[in-house]
C-alpha cells in the first residue's frame, strides 16, 4: 500500500513502549519507522542467533561423546530428535508471548532462559552420566528453538509488506547462522584438544550480553495484540497447513540436517569427530547466509515461483546424495549435502515470505483494499507464523528419526534420503497445484478489462 501525506507523530515511549506504529505509511516509514525497525531487527537477530546456537549445541556435543560415554549411534539420533521436538513445540507459546509481554521484554526473558540448558549441560557433560540425564538436559535446550518464533512475530510487525521478505529473511538467516557458528567453535575446541565444557563456558556469558543489549536497545510495539480469534481463523485456514507442509521441507530439512550431518559422516563414512567438524559447519553457514537472498528473490519474482524451483533443485541434490551414499563417495556426498543445505536456505526465505502475501491476496480476493487488506493480512499472517514455524521444525524431528531407523535397518542413511526425495517431490506438486496452477488459470479466465489490481498467489 502507498500512503501519502503527513507522517504520524513520532512514537511515544513509556518503558520502551511505542504506542503509534504505521509502517505502511511511506512518510512515517522514511522519516521515523525505518530507523527504529532496523535497530530492533539488529538486536533481534543477535538474540535469535544465540538461541539457535543453544538449540543445536547437542549436534556438536554428541561429537565430543566418544565410546567412554556409552552411547550408541541410535541413542545420539534419539537425543537430537527430542531436542528438536521441544524446540518445535515451544514455538507456539513463544509466538503469543510477544503480544503479552512486548517484543523487547520477551526477548530479554527468552534470552535469559537460555542460561538454564547451558548451565545444566555444563554440569552433567562427562562420562558416566546416564543417557536419561543427557536426554533430560537436552530437552531443556529446546527453549532455544522458541526464540525463532517470537523473533519472527516481533519483526513481522515492524516492517511494511513490501519489505517483509528481506527483513524476515535477514532476521531468520542471522538466527540460523547460530548453527554453523557453534559448530565452528566446536571445531576449534576439538582441534585444541579441549572439552565440551569449554564450548559451554564460551556461550554462557554471550547469553547474558544478548539479554542486556535487548534491554538497552529494543522496543515494544503496543499495537501488537494476541487475537485468539485470529489464531483460530489461521488454524482453520487451509493455507496455514499447506505452508506448514512446505516449511517442513525447507526449514525442517535445514534444522534436521544441521543436527544429523556430523553423525552421518562419523557413522557412515568413519570420520573422526575432528574430521566431521571440519565440514559440518559449511552447509548450515551457507544455508543461513543465503536465506535473506531467498526472501529478496521472493520479493522480486514471487515466493511461490522461487519455492517451486527450489524444490526441483533439492530433489536433484538428494538424488545425487543417494548415488554418493550407495557408491560410498565421501567427496561427492559432502558436496551434494552442502548444496542441499544452500537450497534449504533459499527455500526458507521464499516460503516465509509467502505467508503475509497469501493472506493479503485472500483479503483482496474478498474485496478488501488498502489498509483493510493490509490489516487482514497482518492479523492472519502473524497468527499463522508461530504455527507454521512450529510444524516446520517438526521436520527436523522426522529427519533425525528417519536417519536413526535407516542406520538401524540398513547401516547407512540411504533409506532416509530416498524418503526425503519423495517428500520433496510432493512439496513440488503441492506448490505448483495450489499457488501457481490456480493463479495461471485465474489469469487466463480474467480479461484485462475485468481484472482488478490485486495480488495473485503466484506473486506472494
Amino acid at each position: 500500500m502507498t500512503a501519502t501525506g503527513t507522517a504520524p507523530a513520532p512514537p511515544s515511549r513509556g518503558g520502551r513502549w511505542i504506542r503509534q506504529w504505521d509502517p505502511e505509511n511511506e512518510t512515517f516509514w522514511k522519516e521515523t519507522g525505518e530507523k527504529i525497525a532496523r535497530r530492533n531487527l539488529l538486536f533481534s537477530v543477535l538474540s535469535e542467533h544465540i538461541g539457535f546456537s543453544v538449540w543445536t549445541m547437542w549436534s556438536v556435543l554428541v561429537l565430543f561423546m566418544g565410546p567412554e560415554y556409552g552411547l550408541t549411534p541410535a541413542d545420539k539420533f534419539m537425543l537430537t530428535s527430542m531436542v528438536t521436538l521441544v524446540g518445535a513445540v515451544v514455538r507456539v507459546p513463544y509466538t503469543f508471548a510477544v503480544a503479552i509481554f512486548g517484543g523487547r521484554n520477551w526477548t530479554i526473558v527468552s534470552a535469559s532462559l537460555l542460561l538454564v540448558p547451558s548451565v545444566a549441560a555444563f554440569l552433567v557433560m562427562e562420562p558416566g552420566t546416564s543417557f536419561s540425564t543427557f536426554l533430560l538436559v537436552g530437552l531443556l535446550a529446546g527453549v532455544g528453538g522458541g526464540n525463532f518464533a517470537s523473533s519472527m512475530t516481533n519483526i513481522n510487525a515492524f516492517f511494511p509488506l513490501k519489505k517483509k521478505g528481506w527483513a524476515l529473511g535477514l532476521n531468520a538467516g542471522g538466527g540460523n547462522i547460530g548453527v554453523p557458528v557453534i559448530q565452528l567453535a566446536a571445531l576449534a575446541i576439538i582441534g585444541a584438544s579441549g572439552g565440551p565444557r569449554v564450548l559451554l563456558g564460551i556461550y554462557i556469558p554471550l547469553i547474558v550480553v544478548a539479554a542486556v543489549l535487548a534491554a538497552l536497545f529494543m522496543d515494544n510495539l503496543e499495537n501488537v495484540k494476541n487475537d485468539t480469534g485470529a489464531a483460530k481463523d489461521a488454524a482453520r485456514d487451509g493455507h496455514t497447513w499447506i505452508m506448514s507442509f512446505l516449511y517442513i521441507g525447507t526449514f525442517g530439512s535445514f534444522i534436521g540436517y544441521s543436527f544429523a550431518f556430523g553423525q552421518v559422516l562419523t557413522n557412515q563414512f568413519g570420520r573422526t569427530p575432528l574430521q566431521a567438524a571440519y565440514v559440518t559447519f559449511i552447509g548450515p553457514l551457507l544455508g543461513s547466509l543465503i536465506r535473506p537472498l531467498g526472501g529478496w528473490l521472493a520479493d522480486r519474482w514471487g515466493g511461490a515461483r522461487i519455492t517451486l524451483y527450489t524444490y526441483v533443485a533439492m530433489g536433484a541434490a538428494t538424488a545425487v546424495l543417494i548415488a554418493a551414499s550407495m557408491q560410498k563417495s565421501l567427496v561427492l556426498f559432502t558436496v551434494a549435502f552442502v548444496v542441499l543445505f544452500v537450497l534449504t536456505g533459499l527455500g526458507n526465505g521464499s516460503t516465509f515470505k509467502m505467508i503475509p502475501g497469501i493472506f493479503q491476496a485472500k483479503a483482496q480476493a474478498q474485496g478488501l483494499t488498502g489498509e483493510a487488506a493490509a490489516a487482514y493480512g497482518r492479523r492472519l499472517s502473524g497468527a499463522s507464523m508461530g504455527l507454521i514455524g512450529a510444524v516446520g521444525a517438526l521436520g527436523g524431528v522426522g529427519i533425525n528419526l528417519a536417519f536413526r531407523q535407516s542406520f538401524l535397518s540398513y547401516g547407512s542413511g540411504t533409506g532416509a534420503f530416498v524418503a526425503f526425495l519423495a517428500y520433496y517431490a510432493v512439496c513440488f506438486a503441492v506448490t505448483w497445484a495450489v499457488y501457481l496452477r490456480r493463479s495461471a488459470a485465474r489469469s487466463q479466465a480474467t480479461t484485462a478489462a475485468e481484472a482488478k489490481p490485486q495480488l495473485s498467489y503466484a506473486e506472494v
